[in-house]
């Protein structure tokens, strides 16, 4: 292990020395057809991505040191336009919206920096990136070979590009910027545009090369980029991707380490060992550079998520959670992947891979140099049989859908289905209760509220004939627009007649609809929808108030600009019994952009219309609450649980967390108890939360809290009783680790054992999370034939009798410790069964 950590230290010095140099002097970056070559070297590279602005500054060294701790050679991040030019013309690169700052803070670490611009970047990100002024420029249409977009595109993608020279951030320049993106995932749309969309992607490469970076440029998913853009692949896999010039290297810009929420669906997740075949099966088949999207996928602030309906949280199964915390065993066997990678670096660099079969469903890559440095890649890519293969004249045995690593072409240093990793249990603990009350505290609840009025209350409404688009209407300024109809209401007497029940039907593009008639809610719907609501009407005046909403504008597809929003109709009258309809659709309609309580301030808890009284509205529609709290103490992340409330968004000192909506429950058919890696993974594979809701609990960074005096402001659409809401803190429960005697060594032992002609067995690691901690108690120690998973191990039929004492004399005390899985270890509790060590451990 000295040996290990001295060689890691030299690697660590040369790396910080090289900052050094490049930052006087300049790298020179180019490729070849088989990697990027910097300063003359080929480089094998890992990447994640990690978007500055769904996390926050105070967040990100933490985040960019536990990247390059997993292996991450290159941090790649989007950069968001709508979001740094919100008004045209008018910048913003404050707080999160830093990117020079991010830049930098990768830099410092020693890692580069792969900046995709695009400026369209999909994302899951409102509007895909674009800001809304866009749409309203005459004559424009995006995303082709039209004057007016290609004059804005060209202007903000220079405007960044000249921000990052200023800074001196590109490597020719001696900053840790490789590689940039113009465009994003157009080939998968582009067909829609006709010829058109070959000559804008020729105009985009020529804006891009025109630039001067000093850097290569790629263009993601689009097989006809023309030089000098590399053309890059996206996916879950990407081993059978080829570029398509001989000249270029097969680079992997995103590949799904798990996929996104949507409000109204399961959480999806990805197994680590799948994860981990298709990095491998990429690097065994030529791969070069390879990027998870995403390593941290962080939070959805404010109105910033796209769609329609994706979640506020963007965790993305990443291995950095959401909150910022290591998700084990994913870090963990991603980064000895990385390492025994990285193991192979010199014959990969050197030359392309010798591929042979050896069997059905058996491959071997071999990367060799003239100097005799020999690499290889043992691949079984069946789904159901384990295999065992002779190579080179030794015998191995390769798990279905797996991939053996050798780096001396010998011996193995990883197997992607075995893992050598901990597995941790993340937790949120519960805290004080929100509705907390002290003795200072006025009244019953601490809680104050105000009163949404239902429809028009603004001087800036407007009336106009017929229904508007929402959209064009609100330029996204609010999610919120009212349709208000009154003055020009027909006569009511044909729905009155005979007691029958009316009927309001509304058709809407979405994306949500709250009707009210006659200031009380009378039903609500989802989605693109018709809906049919029973009303009750009275003799004389009547009001029709319609609040439409939008959850996150389109941010994918052909022509995804020009997907409306709103009520389009029609609207109508229908009367039960005697067949009476009346369409109101081109009546003269009353429109309101937003709410009162965004006009007065409230999500700042600013106003004076704030109400307390001795008893609390509740489950009630269109209620403002707001009420002091003190944050949890400590220093683990914080999350609110929005038990109770039904939709709405959530501000905290003024900074919103994001839009909440934990009434939008999960189907309850989809999921299962446990995840079949082997075989091709898809987003609809692998989920859990079923019949729950799709988010329940949404981060509050902790940079955004003081210890006390903090105002939580909700909204609260629908009705619900906010003294049910509660804070929770993030942190690691127990750790374990299962380890079988047919595993490797541990990776990091690997290169040492080279060095002394030693040969290691397999070892199970144990350490704690956090730094002040140590092991304080083992919960389960079994060798043999145990079974389950992390918080569910059970003993098998055959069981060491000596394993919890060993595991504890050995772990008890310490910040992590070591045993061999051997009989030379624990004895053997039964001949000819391979047998495994499984650990549960607590760390205090």
């Amino acid at each position: 292990m000295v040996a290990i950590r001295g060689r890691e230290f030299l690697a660590l010095s040369a790396l910080v020395v090289g900052v050094l140099v490049t930052s006087s002097f300049g790298s020179n970056v180019t490729y070849d057809h088989r990697a990027l070559v910097i300063d003359g070297k080929r480089r094998v590279l890992i990447s994640g991505s990690i978007h500055y602005p769904r996390s926050t500054p105070d967040m990100w060294p933490d985040l960019i040191q536990k990247s390059k701790d997993g292996g991450l050679d290159v941090i790649e991040t989007y950069v968001f336009w709508n979001l740094h030019e919100p008004v045209r013309n008018q910048y913003d690169f404050e707080g999160r919206k830093d990117l020079v700052k991010f830049v930098k803070l990768v830099a410092e670490a020693g890692l580069y920096v792969h900046l995709r611009i695009g400026p369209y970047v999909c994302a899951e990100w409102n509007y895909g990136g674009f800001p809304l002024w866009l749409h309203f420029i005459p004559g424009i249409q995006f995303r082709t070979d039209n004057e007016p977009f290609k004059a804005e595109m060209k202007r903000f993608t220079a405007k960044i590009v000249d921000m990052m020279k200023q800074e001196k951030l590109y490597a020719s320049q001696g900053g840790p910027i490789v590689i940039s993106q113009i465009e994003n995932e157009y080939g998968n749309i582009d067909s829609a545009y006709g010829s058109a969309a070959k000559t804008y992607i020729n105009w985009a490469a020529s804006l891009a090369t025109s630039l001067d970076t000093g850097v290569p440029w790629v263009m993601c998913q689009q097989k006809d980029a023309p030089d000098p853009m590399i053309n890059t692949c996206n996916g879950f896999y990407c081993d059978q991707f080829t570029p398509n010039a001989a000249q270029k290297p097969k680079m992997w810009t995103e590949n799904w380490s798990g996929w996104f929420l949507s409000f109204g669906g399961a959480v999806p997740y990805r197994p680590v060992e799948d994860l981990a075949f298709a990095v491998a099966r990429f690097f065994q088949l030529g791969g070069t550079l390879q990027n998870y999207y995403m390593y941290h996928g962080g939070t959805n602030f404010g109105r910033t998520t796209g769609g329609p309906f994706i979640a506020t949280s963007y965790d993305y199964d990443a291995p950095i959670d959401e909150y910022g915390l290591i998700r084990q065993p994913k870090w963990g066997h991603l980064k000895d992947l990385h390492k025994a990678i990285k193991l192979c670096q010199e014959a990969m660099a050197a030359t392309n891979p010798t591929i042979t079969s050896l069997g059905s469903n058996l491959e071997a890559s071999v990367y060799k140099t003239g100097s005799g440095v020999c690499a290889a890649f043992l691949a079984n890519v069946g789904t159901q049989s384990d295999a065992t293969v002779n190579f080179k004249g030794n015998s191995y045995h390769l798990p279905a859908w797996s991939v053996s690593i050798l780096p001396d072409c010998k011996n193995v240093a990883l197997n992607t289905a075995k893992i050598n990793s901990v597995a941790t249990i993340p937790e949120f603990v519960p805290q004080s209760p929100i509705n907390y009350v002290n003795p200072s505290e006025a009244l019953s609840s601490g809680w104050s509220w105000f009163n949404e009025p239902v429809g028009i209350s603004s001087e800036n409404a407007f009336s106009k004939l017929g229904l508007l688009e929402q959209i064009n209407t609100t330029s996204d300024q609010s999610d919120y627009l009212w349709y208000s109809l009154s003055s020009g209401m027909p006569s009511v007497e044909p729905f009155l007649q005979d007691g029958s029940q009316t009927v309001l039907h509304v058709e809407s593009l979405g994306h949500a609809l709250h009707a009210f008639i006659n200031g009380k809610l009378a039903g609500s719907g989802k989605g693109k929808v018709a809906l049919e609501i029973p009303v009750t009407l009275v003799p004389g005046k009547n009001t029709i108030d319609l609040l439409s909403l939008t959850v996150g504008l389109q941010n994918y597809g052909a022509f995804f600009e020009k997907a409306g929003a709103g009520i389009t109709g029609p609207v109508q009258l229908k009367a039960g019994n005697n067949g009476s309809t009346v369409d109101l659709s081109s009546q003269h309609w009353t429109y309101q952009i937003g709410l009162k309580g965004e006009e007065l301030g409230l999500p700042s808890g600013g106003s004076s219309g704030w109400l307390s009284e001795s008893t609390l509205p509740k489950k009630q529609p269109l209620i403002w609450y707001k009420r002091n709290f003190d944050a949890p103490s400590g220093n683990n992340p914080i999350a609110i649980d929005f038990t109770g409330m039904g939709k709405g968004e959530a501000w905290v000192n003024g900074q919103s967390i994001g839009r909440y909506w934990p009434n939008y429950t999960a189907s309850s058919a989809g999921c299962t108890s446990s995840c079949n890696y082997r075989g091709s993974y898809n987003s609809n594979k692998c989920l859990k939360n079923c019949g729950k809701p799709s988010q329940q609990l949404y981060h509050v960074p902790r940079s955004w809290v003081k210890p006390s005096g903090n105002i939580l402001v909700l909204f609260e659409e629908m009705g619900g009783d906010p003294t049910q809401i509660g804070f929770a803190t993030r942190q690691i429960g127990n750790l374990c680790s299962h380890v079988s005697e047919s595993h490797p060594q541990p990776v990091d032992m690997w290169d040492s054992d080279q060095k002394t002609g030693r040969k290691s067995g397999p070892v199970l690691l144990l350490e704690c999370p956090s730094p002040d901690q140590v092991i304080s108690s083992i919960k389960f120690a079994s060798f043999g034939t145990p079974s389950g998973t992390c918080g569910s191990f059970t003993h098998g039929q055959c069981s060491s009798t000596r394993a919890l004492s060993i595991v504890q004399k050995a772990c008890i005390g310490s910040k992590s410790c070591s045993i061999g899985v051997s009989i030379s270890t624990f004895g053997d509790p039964c001949v000819s069964v391979t047998k495994s060590l499984a650990v549960e451990a607590s760390c205090t």
